[in-house]
């Protein structure tokens, strides 16, 4: 659900600086964050439908995996189980990094960091819940829509590098998100297939407290998330050296001072 958001706009960072990108797309220096804003945002606005050539996938539409959401011990009195799948997001395309930090020559001596901003992320999805509450035994299926309004989000990286062919590759081995949001509005269809009266009052039950709810499932849905980005990007920064990433020999203070270069 939320993960993906994050794992998208890193992806969107090796896009941007990698060689094979179109040449309208800046290649910056170590370390000079506003250049590497600016790039990023650029492939965000210009490259919706992805960029085939790097195997960059389309983010105006993207899949997700199976995640289990919610599991309880089965042998308390009161125990659920929720489930999500067949999930896809939309809303990536709309995007706005705003901070990046530690992207410099070297990037272990300190946190990578991506902060960004999407107004509208939009989730759907079907969900499986069974659980137990007293003398009832829950088991509902249905079709959810969700609606993350202002979603604000940073990412907070630690890796090591390693050599290979006289290049150095970075491999991820601490990854932290958080997020914010101003709303978060949810719609379950047929969450009681058999009084549709019922399935419209619960709804309207969590969208009044919509904030309660978040604050419960705010850590599995960042531990599923954290877990499936950061696998992906090992694969990323396995295929593309850090060093191929930026335009080499200048550190910071220098990058500064030196007008943007076009990718060759």
């Amino acid at each position: 659900m939320i993960s993906n958001i994050y794992l998208f706009y890193l992806l969107f960072l090796m896009v941007t600086l990698c060689k094979a990108i179109p040449n309208k797309i800046t290649k910056c220096h170590y370390g000079d964050e506003k250049c590497i804003i600016d790039s990023m945002n650029y492939v965000i606005k210009h490259y919706p439908k992805g960029i085939p050539e790097i195997g960059l996938k389309p983010i105006d539409v993207v899949d997700i995996g199976d995640a289990r959401l919610l599991e309880t011990d089965q042998s308390a009195p009161i125990w659920m189980r929720v489930k999500l799948t067949k999930q896809v997001n939309y809303g990536f395309e709309n995007t706005t990094i705003t901070k990046v930090e530690g992207f410099e020559k070297d990037p272990t001596t300190t946190h990578l960091t991506i902060s960004g901003r999407i107004p509208s992320l939009v989730h759907k999805g079907l969900f499986h819940a069974t659980g137990h509450i007293g003398f009832l035994t829950m088991n509902l299926t249905g079709e959810s829509t969700s609606e993350f309004q202002n979603l604000r989000f940073t990412l907070k990286l630690k890796g090591t590098t390693e050599f290979r062919k006289n290049k150095r590759y970075l491999k991820i081995y601490e990854l932290v998100p958080s997020v914010q949001i101003d709303r978060w509005i949810l719609w379950m269809e047929d969450l009681f297939k058999e009084n549709s009266d019922l399935t419209i009052f619960i709804n309207r039950i969590f969208n009044k407290h919509w904030l309660e709810v978040w604050n419960e499932w705010e850590l599995p849905i960042l531990d599923t998330f954290a877990g499936v980005f950061l696998g992906m990007i090992k694969d990323i920064f396995d295929r593309i050296s850090y060093d191929d990433l930026f335009l080499p020999g200048l550190d910071r203070n220098k990058a500064l001072k030196v007008t943007k270069q076009p990718v060759l």
